[in-house]
Parts: structure tokens; sequence; C-alpha cells
């Protein structure tokens, strides 16, 4: 059968959509996205906004598994396999939204080298030394602000392993002892956990701030 006019161009952006995808943060799918018209820096201000928002889930989702988890006072014996499913499906998704921040850092970190490198041996091509000197301070103003919302992100990243740690403790000490014993053992570890995802939570906040103000800046830029 003959390809009518539609389909040939829908085939065609199938399949870039496919490669882009399959090329991901690469260097190269960076550069094919450049090609396409998507500049190194409209890419990086995406990239910020991803890791935000994967901060944002992430945050939620700590928090409500923390939550399941104090809620597992005053359980009876009977109940606490159930209790036992719900908090591992937390801790799953608590997991799994820690490694999309993580991805979403990587990505950031990625394209920021790329443009920065990229920018930085460009300065060697002006021949107007004022112009090049302007370059050159917008690189440095850019590149600070970078470095800043990448801190951030990584201080908030550093804080979710502990926490995670911790959360896969509890689960396997509730599975390991499903009784309302265990339960109550597990009271003063919970506080501290408490404690630990306040400070999480606080450093994402704060990553999330940064990376707003990049956002920003780099719009007005």
């Amino acid at each position: 059968m003959r390809m009518n006019r539609l389909t040939r161009p829908a085939l065609a952006l199938m399949g870039l959509a496919m490669t882009l995808q399959g090329l991901g943060c690469s260097s190269a799918g960076i550069a094919v996205r450049e090609k396409l018209g998507y500049a190194k820096r409209e890419q990086l201000v995406d990239r910020v906004e991803e890791s935000r928002d994967a901060q944002e889930s992430a945050k939620t989702q700590f928090a409500s598994t923390l939550d399941e988890l104090k809620s597992l006072t005053g359980y009876e014996d009977r109940e606490l396999e159930g209790a036992y499913s719900k908090l591992k499906k937390e801790l799953d998704r608590s997991e799994d939204r820690a490694g999309r921040v993580r991805d979403k850092i990587r990505s950031v970190e990625r394209v920021g080298s790329a443009l920065f490198d990229e920018w930085e041996d460009e300065l060697d091509d002006y021949s107007t030394e004022s112009l090049r000197r302007a370059s050159e301070d917008q690189l440095i103003e850019t590149r600070s602000r970078y470095e800043r919302v990448v801190a951030a992100m990584r201080r908030a990243e550093s804080k979710m392993d502990p926490v995670l740690d911790a959360f896969r403790d509890q689960v396997l000490f509730l599975k390991h002892n499903l009784n309302a014993r265990a339960i109550a053992s597990m009271d003063s570890t919970v506080i501290e956990l408490e404690s630990e995802i306040s400070r999480l939570i606080a450093d994402m906040e704060s990553s999330i701030a940064e990376a707003n103000v990049f956002i920003d800046q780099m719009g007005e830029g």
C-alpha cells in the first residue's frame, strides 16, 4: 500500500522523537536538539524546571511515607500485615521519586557543562575586545547562578539516602516483626526520622527556591 502525504511526515516525526528519547540528555542528544533549534540555554532552563518539579514530587512523597509510618501506632496485630503492605508501597514510591530527582540533577549538569564549555570556547572567536569582555562577564555571572542552583540541588540530594535507609530499616523491621510490641519499639526511631525528613524538606524547599530564581533570571537574560 502506498503511503499518503500525511503518513510520511508523521512517521518521520515519530522516528525523530524515538531517536531523541533514546539519546536522552547525552552529548549527542543535546547537540541534536540544538540543531533542531532548541538552544542549550533553553535546554538548561527546561532541565532545571524538571529537576525542581521532581524535587516537589519527592518532597510530597517523603512526607506521605512518614505519615504512613506514624499512623502505625494503635494498629492491632491482625491489621499489621495490611499496614506493612501500604508502608512498603510508600517506600517504593519514595525510592522512585528519589531516583527521578537524581536523574534530573544529572541531566542539569550535563546540559550545563555543554553550555558553559561551548560558551568559554567561543570567547576566542570575538574580534571586538569590548564584546568579548561583555560576553565573558555574562558567562561568569550565569555560571555563578548555575553553580548556586546545582549546589542547592546536591545538598537536598545528599539528604535523601539517609532518609531512605531509615525508611527501609523500618519497613524491614516491620516485615520481620508483625506485632504491636514491635510497633511500640519503633516510636523513638520514627521521632528521629521525622527530624531527618524536616531537614530534607527544608533543603528541598531551598533548592526549589534557587531553581525558581535561576529560571526567572535566565528568562530575563
